[in-house]
């Protein structure tokens, strides 16, 4: 990258402020990290701090900013996310596209794909009778799909996914490396002092655009299915167990558990190590707070969830602010009881 501010300012259709408007840029980061000759950006003022100390050369800044550091050019653009977005996605870093075709040593069953379909499957990956591949799907090196499954056009498989017998993905599916989907569900009966392990019988159907990061898993459902809506994009390290139910356009951050059978709607928020309780139902809209705890049903709105167990926003910053006033409550308590006592001994004597 090596690119005139001015130029990058007609890429993005940005106004500039008045300055050094043939600085070079040669990179960009963001404002903290940012060093000279990079471009950065500026959207929410809550970082001002940032922007008054950056060492960036030029920053994307929205409609009616115009207080910089003497040496940063000015791009006033609509959105600053979305255009430095814009000139990442052109300058920066882009994964080597998968070459179309079947490497030498994967272990393909006979009559699944054809010349034709564009599709590419990698070193040491493994596709088993009966799955039906779309389009352009590309399994990278070292995957698995078993028996029967069926993936959808343009659907990507990073190394060392695994895609369990008779699951079903839909067109766009993004699966990051270590992905598991369709392992059994964790069903066991206590029979005669043993856990006994219970059939899963179902599958796991992933809708379309979905995306699910590293190392998450996703169970197969006990009968029925264990099922993704479309839009749905889940991080790296969830679990969802059996037959959960999760709606459209939902967010799930890493680390979230989410038991067997709960219900999620759609456009739902669920942050960092938030944990659903099994047989819950969480309405539309909903967000719930990072290490929150659900344990009965969320009503569908636009309502946030925090603590343990979950409880609306507000309610649990009143909570905690009460339970941080109770070492000085404690010290109030110990000197009325020491004071009472010292009017018993008096009236006493």
């Amino acid at each position: 990258m090596n690119i005139s501010v001015l130029e990058l300012a007609e890429m993005v259709t940005a106004r500039l402020l008045p300055g050094d408007n043939d600085t070079m840029i040669t990179g960009f980061a963001s404002l903290r990290e940012a060093r000279r000759g990079d471009l950065s950006f500026f959207s929410d003022h809550r970082y001002r701090g940032w922007l008054a100390e950056t060492k960036a050369s030029a920053v994307l800044i929205p409609e009616g900013w115009t207080t910089l550091p003497p040496h940063v050019s000015g791009l006033i653009v609509k959105d600053p996310s979305v255009a430095f977005e814009k000139i990442v996605d052109a300058f920066g870093f882009h994964a080597t596209p998968a070459t179309v075709g079947i490497h030498p040593s994967a272990v393909v069953a006979e009559g699944i794909i054809t010349d034709q379909t564009g599709v590419s499957i990698g070193a040491n990956a493994v596709v088993e009778e009966g799955t039906q591949l779309g389009n352009h799907v590309s399994i990278g090196a070292g995957s698995y799909v078993g028996r029967n499954v069926t993936i959808g056009d343009n659907t990507q498989l990073f190394p060392n996914a695994t895609i369990q017998e008779g699951c079903t993905l839909g067109a766009r599916v993004i699966l990051h490396s270590g992905v598991v989907i369709g392992a059994d569900g964790f069903g066991y009966e206590f029979i005669n002092g043993e856990h006994r392990k219970v059939r899963q019988s179902g599958i796991v159907q992933i809708d379309d655009d979905v995306e699910i990061g590293a190392n998450t898993t996703i169970d197969r459902a006990r009968f029925g299915r264990t099922w993704i809506g479309k839009g749905t994009k889940i991080d790296n390290l969830v679990q969802i167990a059996h037959n959960v139910v999760i709606g459209k356009h939902c967010i799930i951050v890493s680390g979230t558990g989410i038991a067997g059978s709960a219900q999620i709607g759609d456009y739902v928020v669920i942050a960092a190590q938030a944990g659903i309780a099994g047989h819950v139902n969480v309405g539309s809209m909903v967000t719930i707070g990072g290490r929150a705890g659900v344990t009965k049903d969320l009503p569908p709105g636009r309502e946030s969830y925090m603590g343990f167990p979950a409880t609306t926003a507000g309610e649990e910053r009143r909570r905690v602010a009460a339970s941080r006033r109770l070492p000085d409550l404690l010290d109030r308590v110990r000197e009325l009881e020491r004071a009472n006592r010292n009017l018993e001994i008096k009236a006493i004597v």
